[in-house]
């Protein structure tokens, strides 16, 4: 009798572990192209990177396609038909999707920061779009409900008043939840950021041990659900101004020194803003040998025209703050685009990200837009940001300043400069 009930508890046991462990279930695919096999005909001229690894990461940041299109914007392919844009970004050889995440983007009366308004919702969708469309999803915790970045990194209101304890254990509960939806939703998360170009601070802290006390929360709780559900994903942890002699060095030291568990040490670099190439190579080089760490370009960039799509003026003109050597042209763009990823692949790098190439107007330029903006998000603050942000975007709330680095047109269609991803491993004839 006692071996039977031991026997029948024994059996309840083991059947309750194996209901306790989730298995990641991806949203069915609907298109998994193959890259190009040789040289393909172009009317742009991309030069082959021989030794290039399929798995390169060729990857876009796309985190404003959803309020773009609630703004009236119509992405088209390359035949000038509707379609997805996750679907032409598939075909043009991207692989890897990056979406910023911010907590709460929304002011007391539900009216959003703009930007994207990138809450979990939204993030969601976008997510499930890509994985349908055969890429995987870089989730970028930014930890705040807004912007983060060197210039700020304001904690996010719900956190407000928490000291530093507090405010780890909120930062695991946030990371560990959101990153469960997303993976119950079928997206394909196989690197997670934790913070956003931390040079100066996280989520309102700016000593170190602080910092690093949230970026332990944060990876801990990567960790936890990647083990749950049976899924890899990489943790990222991320920087810029790297042409800062020796300042990727120091970070990298201090997370090290404070045993922050991590497998990438991710880098912004835009050549207009971080210095030459070759420092860009020296740079990756030293972060793998000195400290055993993984690269990858996290964002970059670059202009194709020097037009304003939307009246709210560009952060990069296109005239006199070119990078000598690239024109603003569909064929600069494309070179720069190619040569990064050359140096990338150069120095070891895992591959690079390009910032929000498919952030393009909505209206004209010569149109009061504003009203869209404010609407939708789809400008890069609303007027609705200026409590949470009076610094920057209190005063300066507006359109999209991106529109003339992005890799389609002001009217939707993709620009030729968008295939390089798939021609750079043979480049084109």
């Amino acid at each position: 009798m006692k071996k039977s009930v031991c026997f029948i508890l024994g059996i309840f046991f083991i059947c309750s572990i194996i209901g306790c462990c989730k298995t990641f279930k991806p949203v069915e695919k609907t298109i998994n192209p193959t890259l190009p096999k040789e040289a393909e005909k172009s009317n742009i001229k991309i030069e082959a990177i021989p030794n290039l690894q399929d798995d390169f990461i060729r990857g876009m940041d796309a985190s404003s396609v959803l309020v773009e299109e609630k703004s009236g914007v119509t992405y088209y392919n390359f035949n000038g038909e509707v379609q997805d844009v996750f679907m032409t970004l598939t075909e043009a050889g991207v692989n890897y999707i990056r979406l910023r995440f911010w907590n709460d983007p929304y002011d007391e009366n539900g009216m959003g920061y703009g930007g994207g308004n990138n809450d979990l919702e939204t993030t969601i969708e976008l997510g499930k779009r890509a994985t349908k469309y055969g890429m995987k999803v870089c989730v970028d915790f930014h930890y705040s409900d807004f912007w983060a970045d060197p210039k700020r990194q304001h904690s996010p209101k719900a956190w407000e008043g928490m000291n530093i304890e507090e405010k780890s254990k909120a930062l695991y509960q946030f990371t560990k939840e959101s990153l469960e939806s997303l993976l119950k939703a079928g997206v394909d998360v196989s690197m997670v950021q934790i913070g956003n170009e931390i040079n100066n601070g996280m989520s309102g802290e700016t000593l170190f041990k602080n910092v690093a006390s949230l970026l332990s929360s944060g990876s801990e709780a990567v960790r936890e659900v990647s083990k749950k559900y049976h899924k890899e994903i990489k943790i990222a942890v991320h920087y810029t101004n790297i042409e800062r002699k020796g300042s990727m060095s120091k970070y990298a030291s201090q997370l090290e020194k404070f045993n922050i568990d991590y497998d990438i040490f991710a880098i912004s670099y835009y050549p207009f803003w971080h210095g030459t190439m070759e420092n860009m190579i020296s740079v990756v080089k030293s972060l793998k040998e000195d400290f055993g760490k993984d690269v990858v370009i996290a964002e970059t960039s670059y202009c194709y025209t020097s037009k304003d799509g939307d009246g709210a003026g560009n952060s990069i003109k296109g005239t006199t703050d070119l990078v000598k050597g690239y024109p603003a042209s569909i064929q600069g763009q494309a070179t720069i685009i190619r040569d990064v990823c050359a140096a990338a692949n150069e120095a070891g790098a895992l591959g690079v990200f390009y910032w929000e190439g498919t952030w393009i107007p909505v209206g004209k330029a010569t149109t009061n837009n504003a009203p869209i903006w404010e609407k939708y998000g789809s400008g890069w603050a609303s007027s609705y940001a200026s409590d949470y942000d009076p610094e920057d975007a209190g005063l300066y709330y507006g359109g999209c300043s991106w529109d003339n680095q992005a890799l389609f047109d002001f009217e939707g269609y993709p620009l030729e400069s968008l295939n390089t991803f798939k021609w750079l491993k043979y480049g084109t004839k």
